[in-house]
């Protein structure tokens, strides 16, 4: 098994093998995960507490297997007591997944990181062999076998079978790899990856043409980090080569299109700012495709679920590369509907689509401004999730909502969640000096009066932004625009300017005639909530209220970088 063998570690990694040698030492007992942790998801709604302990156990089976296999001669005593206590576990499902299990207990609800485990503990014992006591061992196998394989070869449909986003991927995939290490060849182990190709074809089917991953740059890691992983394994066993597909190669080179620069990306949807990339995945997809390679090594942390396969393609594909192309200054993703341009110091993007993407946020028109380093005009990306938050009442959170993101208010209302909100791109143009990127939001509200409302951005590279809302309405509407940031404004004389880096120009007081457009003073409304990470979140909200008269009339805001 080719990809836990590591037979020649690169000196590049020594970060990372510092990092495990220091995860070694913990010699402290492993988290409990008793009844309480377990039932406090559903008491409270609450997934991190439970979470925090349930990785810090795969943090301690990484570690140890990472440590072993890369030593043949090291211990392999409390590796196995590892083993033998994730075999002792409840469920290898997280609470807030179980309710997938449908017709199967939570002990045999395969979700992902159940399919997770089951993958990690099939490869790391195969990789051991004679290493590991044959009683852990076979532990390992039987209960892969009845947590995982059983409900993977069971015809009655999996909850997630269907999604079309990375559920599909990372479910099949790292089950899959289960198979396919544990079950010899068999009519069996035919039906699963039959069962397994069919949800690969779904998750490549969620993906449009131009190959962008609508739940952002960490979500691509993961989905189509285990569409990888499965793909080589497959082609290894089988001959069938998934990777041989157009679609597959424009997926490899998405994360590039979506880059701010300095490791950032745009954090659109559930996505994270600065997510990592496995070192491993980007060298397979740069020999393959001619991506872009591994510029970063991660530390074994930075994931903070502890996934195996990540650690261990990591040892195993990782190849120094010294050819790294510059980002282009601009990129468009016509599937998405997201347009990045690239300044010397300062760069733009804005997203349409519709508001019932994967982990949808209400964002239609949204649009950030990074500048050296930072995202000052933001979009703030996955808040803490809970139950309530992927449930009806996902909205009612500052993150996914309307609310976080820097489009308009029409008269009090809030654009509206649903697959047919949508925006259509009216124009995309790359300009010697920047771009022109136009959108037809009238879709996303459901507004008395409103007969059209088109945004229009024009951006020039040396760092100025004109923001156009044009609005044809029957009546005179009060608008409110929005603008989103983490850091505190300062508002004088009407103009508005974030971290002494964003100016948002002044604009004119209202005017005397009442059936021309007219602007009133800028308030700041103040926002607390929590990160993805459970951390305090600030999101300051600039509100700029403006009248749209009857008829025809159009707002522009302009914002200079400085």
């Amino acid at each position: 098994m080719a990809e836990s063998v590591f037979q020649s570690v690169p000196g590049q990694l020594a970060s990372l093998l510092r990092d495990i040698e220091a995860a070694t030492r913990d010699e402290s007992p492993l988290p409990v995960l008793g009844f309480a942790a377990y039932n406090d998801f559903f008491l409270t709604g609450n997934r991190m507490r439970y979470e925090k302990l349930y990785f810090q156990r795969r943090a301690r089976l990484n570690a140890l297997a990472a440590q072993a296999l890369l030593d043949p001669a090291a211990d392999v005593t409390r590796l196995a007591d590892v083993l033998w206590a994730v075999c002792d576990e409840y469920t290898w499902a997280l609470p807030a997944h179980i309710h997938y299990g449908q017709g199967f207990g939570p002990d045999q609800t395969l979700d992902l990181f159940a399919a997770e485990t089951a993958h990690a503990l099939a490869e790391i014992v195969t990789g051991l062999g004679p290493r590991l006591d044959p009683l852990v061992a076979h532990r390992v196998r039987t209960e892969v076998e009845r947590r995982v394989l059983v409900p993977l070869a069971d015809p009655r449909p999996l909850a997630w079978e269907g999604f079309g986003n990375n559920w599909e991927s990372v479910c099949a995939g790292a089950a899959g790899m289960a198979a396919m290490l544990l079950l010899p060849p068999s009519d069996r182990r035919t039906l699963i990856l039959d069962r397994c190709g069919k949800a690969m074809d779904r998750f490549l089917a969620g993906y449009g043409d131009d190959g962008g991953c609508p739940e952002g740059v960490n979500y691509w890691v993961y989905g189509f980090g285990y569409f990888v992983y499965y793909a080589v394994m497959l082609h290894e066993q089988t001959g069938v080569d998934l990777l041989d597909d157009p679609k597959v190669a424009q997926i490899a080179g998405f994360p590039p299109r979506a880059a701010l620069g300095g490791g950032a990306y745009a954090p659109f949807s559930d996505a994270d700012e600065h997510p990592w990339l496995p070192a491993g995945l980007l060298s397979l997809l740069a020999d393959r495709f001619g991506t872009q390679p591994a510029t970063v090594i991660p530390s074994f942390h930075d994931d903070h679920c502890y996934r195996w396969a990540h650690l261990a393609r990591t040892f195993a594909w990782y190849r120094p590369s010294d050819v790294v192309s510059p980002p282009a200054d601009s990129d468009f993703l016509p599937d998405l509907a997201w347009a990045v341009d690239r300044g010397p110091t300062a760069v733009f993007a804005a997203k349409g689509g519709h508001n019932d993407e994967p982990h949808n946020h209400v964002d239609l028109g949204a649009f950030l401004l990074h500048v050296r380093g930072r995202t000052v005009l933001a979009d703030l990306g996955a808040g803490e999730y809970t139950r309530s938050y992927f449930s009806e009442t996902r909205y009612d959170h500052l993150h996914p909502s309307a609310r976080a993101h820097s489009i308009p208010v029409v008269d009090g209302q809030l654009q509206l969640p649903g697959a047919d909100r949508r925006a259509t791109v009216l124009r995309h143009e790359v300009l010697p000096d920047g771009v022109a990127f136009d959108l037809d939001l009238t879709a996303a509200y459901e507004v008395d009066g409103l007969r059209r409302l088109v945004r229009r951005f024009r951006w020039w590279r040396t760092g100025r932004l004109e923001l156009t809302d044009e609005v044809v309405a029957d009546r005179p509407l009060p608008l409110t625009e929005v603008f989103v940031s983490r850091y505190a404004p300062a508002v004088a004389d009407n103009a508005v300017t974030w971290n002494d880096a964003v100016t948002l120009a002044p604009h004119p007081a209202p005017p005397s005639d009442p059936d021309r457009a007219a602007s009133g003073p800028v308030e700041v409304d103040v926002v607390e909530a929590t990160d993805h990470h459970g951390r305090p979140d600030t999101a300051y909200r600039v509100l700029v209220p403006v009248t749209a008269p009857a008829g025809e009339s159009a707002h522009t805001f302009t914002f200079i970088v400085h």
